[in-house]
């Protein structure tokens, strides 16, 4: 993912009072890069926030970890469109099933610590939501690379 995508990623996943501090930095070696995972950091001080995330590897969803002051291993789905009014999702990590909520093109789940701890030892991560037209979705997303961008955000943003 280049720079202009990790660009779009924060943009996504950030509060607009954040935007005054600059633009995103890329955490570690060859632009934030461990394996399919990608590591940057926007922000400073009580404003910073750190993310780890994948593209699908068909589509435009993503999967993030966040880390922040105050707020650890947010997991967000992103499904490149808008989530039908309770549209259920799913992430599936090997025989683990976590639940997210969702709110437009997001979806969030309270089981953060355990699904960070999924993707540590997993393979791929598998989302099922419903999406436009109340059509069942399937996305999957490599989680290769995770372990070591998780490493470089939980370091940025202890």
């Amino acid at each position: 993912m280049g720079m202009k995508n990790l660009t779009v990623a924060v943009i996504l996943f950030m509060p607009v009072a954040v935007f005054a501090a600059g633009g995103p930095v890329p955490l570690g070696p060859n632009q934030g890069k461990f394996g399919d995972w990608t590591a940057a950091t926007y922000g400073s001080g009580g404003a910073k926030a750190c993310y780890a995330f994948t593209t699908a590897t068909h589509g435009a969803a993503m999967l993030t970890v966040t880390e922040r002051d105050g707020m650890h291993d947010e997991v967000t789905l992103t499904a490149g469109t808008v989530y039908p009014k309770d549209a259920t999702v799913r992430l599936i990590i090997g025989t683990e099933k976590f639940s997210f909520y969702t709110s437009g093109a997001n979806a969030f789940t309270t089981e953060g610590a355990t699904a960070v701890a999924a993707f540590k030892i997993g393979t791929t991560a598998q989302a099922k939501s419903t999406g436009p037209h109340r059509k069942q979705v399937t996305d999957e997303f490599p989680l290769s690379g995770f372990s070591g961008a998780y490493g470089a955000i939980v370091a940025a943003c202890p």
